[in-house]
């Protein structure tokens, strides 16, 4: 088989891009995706954590446990992940970032607190390390299965949502200081969504020495004291949130509110809280896209994945290259809103993803050309391993078709 000589391009869309190219000074450390993700909300300003203790998210609350007191901050057990979601959003709302994390068992617990936090316009992080389900799953073993769920995260819709995934433990770092600043920026509740292998596994981990000095890329907590506190009707991003004291008067409502806050039983307020909720974000898309993409030019074979999955996937691409496929990777990071755009090549797309049932392939079949060239490759509790990757590759760039390989599935 022919070797293609073609240079590759790599493209790396995100604002650690720049950020690791201006921070050089710091330490190196070997460590845990888990403490990555602490250090990061740290160097974000997170002052507050609130949560219940779950596989693989566990040793997340107990970093933050030791972290928070050495900085000022709060650090709060509580009883169930609902309970420690609201806890956060009143931090939130009295003038704290906060940040809480669990898994999927209890991010199904969080939904009312979810919604009550996006309506009320309430920054807060959310970190929900994936382990395979349904329900309780293994808790050790990596899944994907909450791809919808945290996009659809509360009930009742009429809302958008910000979802992040990174692929690394260094990128864990610089993601969750990303997450904050969409945070604020949007006066939303941006979810984190990682899984088990991101999640424990150890990495080389840069840290810069003073986090003081990262003021040019955190984006500070600033307050609204004057109305509007909702501005209803507008997609305005950059409006400081609401903070509850300092004689705001505002007031916080799980039901359709007024400007003000109050609740109100009438359609026109229900539409401009919904223009607000969706179109802050959905006319922002651009401020919030974020993928590493790898050899697209001349790619007639594009494989799509995130978070762990993405790892062995790219190692396979560039195999496949180095064997005469022309083939491209696309890792989104940004996984909501989703990045329709990334689709607009009337090629093949291979997704795998960390499931059986078919969760990203479905939003790829629908944003690409013809969903008759998405191809499906899922696998569940252990990621896809290179050599099964290849064997999609050039069954999908010959055949047209991933051949028939164990554990794995085609089908959506």
């Amino acid at each position: 088989m022919a070797v293609i000589e073609i240079a590759l391009t790599e493209r790396l869309v995100a604002p650690w891009a720049e950020w690791q190219k201006r921070y050089t000074a710091g330490r190196r450390l070997l460590e845990a995706g888990t403490y990555a993700l602490t250090e990061g909300a740290i160097a974000a300003g997170c002052r507050v954590f609130a949560g219940y203790p779950i596989t693989p998210a566990t040793d997340i609350a107990e970093y933050m446990s030791k972290r928070l007191p050495q900085v000022g901050g709060y650090y709060m057990q509580a009883e169930d992940e609902l309970a420690g979601m609201h806890m956060c959003a009143g931090a939130s709302l009295g003038g704290l970032k906060a940040m809480t994390a669990t898994s999927g068992p209890g991010y199904t617990l969080m939904h009312d607190a979810y919604g009550w936090a996006i309506t009320n316009e309430i920054p807060l992080v959310v970190v929900d390390a994936m382990r395979v389900g349904p329900i309780s799953g293994i808790t050790g073993a990596p899944g994907q299965g909450e791809f919808y769920v945290a996009r659809y995260c509360t009930h009742g819709g009429n809302i958008e949502t910000i979802v992040l995934s990174p692929n690394s433990v260094q990128e864990s770092f610089w993601l969750t200081i990303d997450a904050f600043n969409l945070a604020e920026r949007f006066r939303t509740v941006v979810t984190i969504l990682t899984d088990q292998v991101i999640s424990d596994m150890f990495e080389d981990l840069f840290l810069p020495h003073d986090y003081a000095e990262l003021g040019g890329i955190v984006v500070p907590r600033h307050h609204n004291l004057a109305m509007p506190f909702y501005p209803l009707n507008s997609d305005a991003v950059d409006v400081p949130p609401n903070v509850v004291g300092l004689g705001t008067g505002v007031c916080v409502s799980a039901y359709t509110h007024t400007e003000e806050g109050y609740d109100i039983e009438e359609m026109e307020a229900q539409w401009a809280q919904t223009y607000r909720l969706v179109n802050k974000i959905r006319h922002h898309r651009d401020q919030i896209l974020r993928y590493e993409a790898v050899g697209l030019e001349d790619a007639e074979v594009v494989a799509v994945a995130y978070g762990a999955a993405s790892r062995t996937v790219k190692t396979a691409v560039l195999g496949a290259r180095r064997r005469g496929i022309r083939a491209g990777f696309l890792r989104l990071i940004s996984l909501w809103p989703f990045a329709d755009e990334l689709f607009g090549r009337d090629v093949r797309y291979l997704v795998c993803e960390l499931n059986y049932d078919g969760q990203l392939v479905r939003e790829v079949m629908r944003a690409a050309p013809d969903k008759r060239k998405v191809h499906f490759m899922g696998k569940s509790a252990e990621l896809h391993t290179v050599a099964e990757v290849t064997a999609a590759l050039e069954g999908v760039a010959r055949d047209g078709r991933v051949p028939g390989l164990p554990y794995i599935w085609t089908d959506v």
